[in-house]
Parts: C-alpha cells; sequence; structure tokens
C-alpha cells in the first residue's frame, strides 16, 4: 500500500510532462536556434510561435509549483521560461547597435530637450566669471579667494608679465602651468559631477556650483587680461575649454532639471517626478564623460602640441561648430516631425 502511494506522484509527474513536453522541446530547439545565432535566423512563423510557447510553458510551470511535482521537472521549466523571457521581452542589440543609438540620437535628443536648463546653467557660470574678473580686476588679491594660491603654480598677481607670457606661449618653465592646467580640468570635472549628482536639492547646489566654476574661470582670465595677454590666455583655455566648459555647463544644466522636477513635480509624487527627469539627465550625463575625456586629448595633447594662439583658436572654432552641429542641427526625425 505504501509503495503504491510513493508512485502516485511520479506517475502524475510522467502524465504531466508526457501531455505538453513536445511544446517544451520545440520552444527549447527555438530558443536555442535563436542563441546560437540571432533571431533574425527565425521564420516569421517561429517568431510568432515563441510568445505562445512561452505562456504555455508559464502555465505548465504554475500548475506543477502548485501540484509539488518532482523538483527536477519544475527546475527544467522554470530554466526553460528564463531562456523564453529574455527573449520576448529583452533587448535583442547588441552592444554597438546600442552604442550607435546613444551617439546616433539618444544623446543629443536628450542634449536638445535641456535647453532650457543649458540656458540657465550657462549664465549662471557667466554671471560668476564676469563678477570674479571685475573683483580681480578692482583688486588683484581676490584672486586668492577664486584660486588657491598653492595650485596656481606661481601663476599669480606676484608673478611677472613676462613669465605669465612665457607660459601661454609654451616656452621657459611651464611645469607649473601645466600643474595649474591639470587643476583647471579635474576642478571643472569635480563641478560638473557634482552639480549632477546635488541637483535633487531643489537646483541651489547646481546654481552655485556653476556660479563657483564661473568665478574660477573669470578670476583667471582677469590676472592675465589685466597684463594685456587676454588674447593669449583665450586661446590658451579655449582649445579645450569650448568642449570642457560645454560639459560642465550640461552637467549643470542635468542637475537643475532633476531640482525643477523636486519643485514642480507637476501632480506627481516628488520621487516619481525626479526618476523620471533622472533618466534623461543621466543620458546626458553619460555624454558629459566622453566630452571630458574628449576635452583631456586635447589639452593633454593639442595644447603642447599646437602653440600659435590663431591655430588655437581656429581648433576652439572648429570644436565650438562641431558641438553646435552635432546637438542642434536639425535631424531626421525632426523634419519628418517625429
Amino acid at each position: 500500500m505504501t509503495e503504491a502511494l510513493s508512485t502516485t506522484p511520479m506517475l502524475k509527474s510522467q502524465r504531466f510532462r508526457h501531455d505538453r513536453q513536445d511544446d517544451w522541446i520545440r520552444l527549447e530547439n527555438l530558443l536555442g536556434k535563436a542563441e546560437r545565432g540571432t533571431p533574425a535566423k527565425l521564420t516569421d512563423e517561429e517568431i510568432l510561435a515563441v510568445p505562445i510557447l512561452y505562456r504555455s510553458t508559464l502555465s505548465a510551470l504554475s500548475v506543477a509549483r502548485e501540484t509539488s511535482l518532482d523538483v527536477g521537472l519544475i527546475a527544467y521549466l522554470e530554466n526553460l521560461s528564463a531562456r523564453a523571457y529574455f527573449f520576448v521581452y529583452g533587448s535583442r542589440s547588441t552592444l554597438r547597435a546600442r552604442l550607435a543609438g546613444f551617439f546616433a540620437s539618444e544623446w543629443p535628443k536628450a542634449v536638445r530637450g535641456l535647453w532650457r536648463e543649458t540656458l540657465v546653467s550657462a549664465a549662471m557660470m557667466g554671471l560668476g566669471a564676469v563678477c570674479a574678473a571685475w573683483l580681480v580686476t578692482v583688486d588683484p588679491e581676490w584672486f586668492y579667494a577664486f584660486v588657491p594660491a598653492e595650485l596656481s603654480g606661481g601663476r599669480d598677481p606676484g608673478a611677472s608679465t613676462e613669465s605669465l607670457r612665457e607660459t601661454l606661449a609654451g616656452t621657459g618653465d611651464s611645469s607649473g602651468m601645466s600643474v595649474f592646467a591639470t587643476f583647471l580640468f579635474t576642478h571643472n570635472a569635480q563641478v560638473g559631477l557634482l552639480a549632477f549628482a546635488l541637483g535633487f536639492a531643489f537646483c541651489v547646489p547646481s546654481a552655485l556650483l556653476m556660479l563657483y566654476n564661473g568665478a574660477t574661470l573669470g578670476a583667471f582670465v582677469a590676472l592675465f587680461a589685466n597684463r594685456g595677454l587676454g588674447l593669449e590666455v583665450g586661446g590658451w583655455l579655449l582649445i579645450h575649454g569650448v568642449t570642457e566648459l560645454f560639459a560642465v555647463i550640461l552637467a549643470g544644466a542635468a542637475g537643475l532639471r532633476i531640482g525643477w522636477a523636486v519643485i514642480f513635480p507637476s501632480g506627481r509624487h516628488r520621487l516619481e517626478a525626479a526618476s523620471e527627469a533622472g533618466r534623461s539627465a543621466g543620458l546626458v550625463m553619460g555624454g558629459v564623460i566622453v566630452m571630458l575625456f574628449v576635452a583631456g586629448l586635447l589639452e593633454g595633447f593639442g595644447r603642447q602640441l599646437i602653440a600659435d594662439t590663431g591655430a588655437r583658436y581656429g581648433v576652439a572654432l572648429f570644436t565650438a561648430a562641431l558641438w553646435a552641429t552635432y546637438f542642434y542641427a536639425s535631424r531626421p526625425e525632426a523634419r519628418h516631425g517625429r
């Protein structure tokens, strides 16, 4: 009697498997065919069959769990269902295709969507630069309030005009200027990342960081401009600064977008509004990292190899036109009204 009872679940499991295993085998074969190559290798009929077989397998798995069939069968159905789920609902694009989509449409579209915040971010940075430049022009000692003396590499109000000119021209002892250039790049990158990360605090930290970053830049430019070196320092900065500062402005804009969504959630929960804003802002920040990398290359190589001021401005204008065209030029989707 005991032996008959113990064999009953096994018989139920065998009958259950026998009635449905043809569908499972077919689904497994279709998934194997797709996994060995690409879904494009499946015919239209096979592609349409996978979701149906997937739902049938899920139903079988549910019955198997409720009736406590053998553990091996349940594990098999769980594995088969998981594979089918990723085929039906998962992304089947390759890494190359995803990257191509990001650079071709997703990133530029996200940047265009932040045009208001970008203008505000740029205005805040410009305001900080103008105020700091004016203060340094009136009293050079203000330079130290915006640029720490130990990081200026001796290029401060106490330096001679000739030594400042030599660092910009790439002649003489420019090691101090290299230290300061590294500081500026690191400083800008940190400000940009912080402006994005702290944007949720009602936009305030992002706006203040843009002001502070502009003030550092303005103080530095004013130091050289007051010695008659404004044209030269502009070329020295802009050969990489067009890319670098634009990246920081976009980071600030991304932070402002999140903060604005928190302040004005438009009838949604603030967390939901911030999460939605964060998705588009996160796309922008992914590209900002790329821009900072490009700026690092321009600073490390372009500025060292190109000493002529006119050529530096030429590179700056080229990069400005390149970014403007990439982000804001009309695109096929816009022309078709999508």
